[in-house]
């Protein structure tokens, strides 16, 4: 599992590191990793053209130190301090002993520029003395950042104004979460950690990998039959959007479930495509409410919610006019999937403020409704609320690994921007609802159900289009890769 650390927490533990260690060796132990990669980007150091942007803290000294290693190796390294009056003052000692050379302005070619602005303490965008360096940055040169691309902020991912779009970015000690989460995550490219030997306590974010999610899949046992395997049913479609049901089934029946069970206008568009599944009420350990049943059905939603012991997923037409009390009072899990519009109206915002703050929204809404959020997008985050963490109510527990609402909140690694297609999200919603019948608690449920997805779309797609019912036929072979060793 990768895991991601707040600026506090980071801070706080390369503080009790320094406290161990010989005054500046911290910052040798950053630059040598940082320079190690950085050689590795040219095609040959000596003779390379190495551009340092240089601001007034730390995270400056880390690239001065890292251009005069690679000025030692024959680089033809030129720093441009934001503040030359604001330079630390060893990193500058080192790199002029080296052979490098201070400039005011950033030189027109390079074959790769070091951004070492501003570090993980950087909020609010950038000052205009660093905007103005970034947006001068030669087009064809390799952008190396230093810890974090500057502009993001650490903690949120969040980007006010201009910041730096780098090819990669070496952080130091652990990954920060605005590393993983869009805006900040888009800007960061390929992300290398260059282990400096802090302690951390529990994260912020963590992102699950193949043997994270293998460890939750359901597997039947020789004594399992299709009820015991769990039973999802599925409220969904209309006459007006058929396809949704047949889509959240399709995902449903692949999802690990024993048996899907369709309740809705859409029963002869189900079976004409999936005979397998149970039409009309009956006994089931999950639900998903909401997909494709257009408008005036917000009582049906409701009635699942307030009569389900079961768990419950709510997406698309099921999001609108929620109750938090209701969902409150729910004895078992709730999990909401919504995209940012749907999040905009759960919280009463601007759509903008969601997709430019996806962390602070997720946590929000799973805060306000006391359910576990799955936020689709760039980047789905799964946060858990206070409510609704205990599995799936009615069967025999779930599969562990879910905390209370200071969990960390989980962002999905896998996915293609093809995903974002009509029907797309049904699939998601069926998915996610038979890993709830099967036993998976709310934030497993809903973060195994995004990588699945989108490793299926990966798959599906392969860098071109593809429809949403080939993203449901594309989960057995992501469910068969995640468990293949």
């Amino acid at each position: 599992m990768r895991t991601a650390y707040s600026v506090e927490t980071v801070r706080s533990a390369e503080r009790e590191l320094m406290a161990r260690l010989p005054e500046g060796a911290l910052m040798q132990r950053a630059a040598a990793g940082l320079a190690a990669v950085c050689a590795g980007l040219v095609r040959r150091v000596y003779g390379a053209r190495v551009v340092l942007l240089v601001g007034p803290g730390d995270n400056g000294g880390d690239a001065l130190y890292a251009g005069a290693r690679l000025a030692r190796r024959g680089a033809r390294v030129t720093a441009v301090p934001m503040d030359a009056e604001r330079v630390h003052p060893g990193g500058l000692a080192a790199l002029l002993a080296a052979g490098g050379r201070v400039e005011a302005a950033v030189p027109g070619r390079a074959d790769l520029v070091l951004d070492g602005l501003v570090g993980i303490g950087g909020r609010g965008g950038l000052r205009p003395a660093a905007a103005a360096l970034v947006e001068r940055i030669p087009e064809d040169a390799v952008v190396v950042a230093v810890d974090l691309p500057s502009g993001v902020d650490a903690d949120t991912g969040e980007v006010a104004g201009t910041a730096v779009r780098a090819d990669v970015t070496v952080t130091f000690g652990a990954y920060k979460p605005g590393l993983l989460i869009d805006p900040g995550a888009s800007r960061a490219g390929v992300v290398r950690l260059v282990d400096i030997g802090l302690s951390l306590g529990a994260p912020e974010v963590e992102a699950l990998q193949h043997a994270d999610v293998a460890r939750l899949l359901p597997e039947p046992t020789a004594s399992s039959d299709k009820y015991r395997r769990g039973v999802v049913g599925i409220l969904a479609g209309s006459v007006q959007y058929p396809g949704a049901a047949v889509l959240a089934v399709a995902g449903a029946l692949r999802g690990g479930a024993g048996a899907v069970r369709y309740v809705g206008p859409a029963a002869d568009a189900v079976l004409a495509r999936y005979p397998e599944t149970l039409i009309g009420k009956g006994r089931v350990q999950a639900w998903v409410a909401g997909p494709g049943l257009g408008e005036g059905r917000a009582a049906e939603v409701a009635d699942v919610l307030a009569s389900a012991e079961v768990p419950v997923l709510v997406d698309a037409d099921g999001l609108r006019g929620l109750d938090p009390a209701v969902l409150r009072a729910r004895s078992a899990a709730t999990l909401l999937t919504p995209h940012a519009g749907e999040a905009a109206a759960l919280l009463g915002v601007a759509r903008e403020s969601v997709e430019s703050g996806r962390l602070s929204a997720v946590r929000q809404l799973a805060e306000r409704y006391g359910a576990t959020v799955l936020l689709k997008g760039s980047t789905t985050l799964v946060a858990a609320g206070q409510a609704g963490q205990a599995g799936a109510g009615g069967r025999d527990g779930g599969s562990g690994g879910s905390r209370g609402s200071g969990a960390a909140v989980r962002v999905n690694p896998t996915g293609t921007p093809w995903l974002a297609t009509a029907g797309s999200g049904d699939v998601l919603s069926g998915l996610g609802g038979s890993l709830l019948a099967s036993g998976l608690s709310g934030p497993d449920a809903g973060a195994v159900a995004a990588y699945l997805h989108g490793l299926a779309g990966r798959r599906a797609s392969a860098g071109a289009p593809v429809p949403a019912h080939a993203v449901a036929q594309a989960l057995p072979e992501a469910w068969r890769a995640v468990r293949t060793p």
